[in-house]
């Protein structure tokens, strides 16, 4: 027998069902036709089928070939289908209307359709649907996330208006090869690399693509300036980079969203909320306005807030990075092997292209050091803090997840490296000891025989 046969009836089936599911006789109408419930609440609608064949009429009461089905049952559910009953309404317009409950399972969007099924076991399925919104309940802890995370931003922003040195900067700026390095590594190349990241890892999930590129676009974190301290990296130039990448972001963060951006908002089928972005890059040039001013009128004060801008700036990151994780913990019941992957790869191409760039320009080590450092370590609080004023949940819960799971694996090819550093120091410190035992015994052999 013919092996394409056995194709050739699998593919007649699959056609014949796309046309009967195509060609629905009876339509539906949901009354909302959108609703939004929290999870683990239900809401009651309704549903008129109208235009409904006699062969069809006989079904509707029979729930092994009526049913409302959730596109998505892991978001949302109908419940207790057996208890829906359908009543005529309009015999002239053969219609007949039910009552159904909508349940939320988790944060997402999903749509509800209707499918009837023949004697012959044809699918019909609807070709209007009832969209779900479900959120997560408001809570109390959701609330203290928010204001103490605009507080942190507010204050570390006018610590490093206070910090701000204009002076190294002029100067590093006189032969800015590094500085324009890490720029071009920073506002091009990592935007670049998250929409691609986002495009390979999550074809199917824009929300999530969106938080990856939101990360992208974020300026160099506050912890660059400590891992550039602690693998012997040039110090003046990493913060140097982080002021202009800080600065720099004003600009560089709303265009790279209303451009590039825009294709994943479209995406998503969501509205790019350009006056919210505004308003929050705007917003962050006032605390840093008023740290300029702590700088220039009162200079003690300015010390003391340089003193604890890199602590700050630590806490910052760990506390949005821990209270967002205690705070959602259903952040890991969506993390999946593409969201490690991405959490991973960005910061790991940010750090290899970095380094490539600095040495491809001939950058001495250290220097290749803090631009490799700059450009992969994003600020990931200020792509958090970003997400979630600007977008309407639950876009913005799930989005939230993709800097968290960049910000727990930004760390760890540095800290490999920093393990490896220390391991050869500790060699080296060894041999160099066993170098000297051996001399100094050589030397009270030859003192010896002499």
């Amino acid at each position: 027998m013919c092996p394409f046969r056995y194709l050739y009836h699998v593919l007649l089936f699959i056609l014949s069902n796309a046309f009967l599911t195509s060609c629905v006789e009876w339509k539906s109408t949901f009354d909302p036709n959108a609703i939004t419930i929290k999870t683990a609440s239900s809401r009651t609608v309704r549903v008129i089928l109208s235009e409904v064949p006699d062969d069809k009429v006989a079904l509707l009461n029979d729930r092994d070939y009526v049913q409302l089905r959730s596109e998505n049952e892991d978001l949302a559910t109908v419940k207790n289908q057996q208890n829906v009953r359908f009543f005529e309404v309009d015999k002239g317009n053969r219609s007949w209307d039910a009552f159904f409950d909508v349940t939320g399972v988790f944060l997402g969007q999903t749509r509800v359709f209707v499918e009837i099924k023949d004697r012959n076991n044809q699918t019909e399925k609807s070709n209007e649907w009832l969209d779900v919104t479900c959120l997560r309940p408001q809570r109390v802890i959701d609330r203290v996330f928010t204001y103490s995370v605009v507080i942190l931003v507010t204050v570390l922003y006018i610590n490093f208006g206070a910090a701000i040195n204009m002076s190294t900067i002029k100067d590093i700026m006189r032969k800015p090869i590094g500085p324009a390095i890490c720029f071009a590594c920073q506002f091009v190349f990592m935007p670049l690399a998250a929409y691609g990241l986002g495009l390979a890892l999550f074809p199917d999930f824009h929300e999530l693509a969106l938080g990856l590129f939101f990360t992208g676009i974020s300026p160099g974190g506050g912890a660059s300036n400590m891992w550039t301290l602690l693998l012997g990296g040039n110090i003046n130039l990493s913060i140097a980079m982080t002021t202009i990448s800080t600065l720099a972001a004003f600009a560089m963060m709303p265009l790279w969203i209303f451009t590039l951006g825009s294709t994943i908002f479209e995406r998503a089928e969501l509205g790019v909320p350009y006056q919210r972005i505004s308003t929050m890059a705007a917003g962050l040039l006032i605390p840093l306005a008023i740290g300029l001013l702590i700088q220039r009128y009162m200079p003690k004060i300015a010390k003391i807030l340089v003193r604890i801008l890199k602590p700050l700036s630590l806490i910052l990151i760990l506390f949005i990075v821990i209270f967002a994780i205690v705070a959602n913990l259903y952040i890991f019941q969506l993390f999946s092997w593409q969201i490690i992957l991405a959490g991973l790869g960005l910061p790991w191409l940010g750090y290899s292209f970095g380094w490539l760039s600095s040495k491809l320009f001939r950058q001495s080590s250290p220097d290749a050091i803090a631009i490799a450092i700059e450009t992969g370590i994003q600020n990931t609080g200020i792509a958090i803090f970003l997400l979630t004023f600007s977008l309407e949940q639950p876009m913005a819960d799930l989005t939230t997840v993709v800097p968290v799971s960049v910000a727990i694996m930004t760390p760890f090819p540095l800290l490999t490296i920093l393990i490896i550093q220390k391991c050869k120091q500790l060699c080296s410190r060894k041999d160099s000891k066993l170098l000297n035992h051996s001399e100094r015994l050589e030397s009270e052999q030859n003192s010896s025989l002499s």
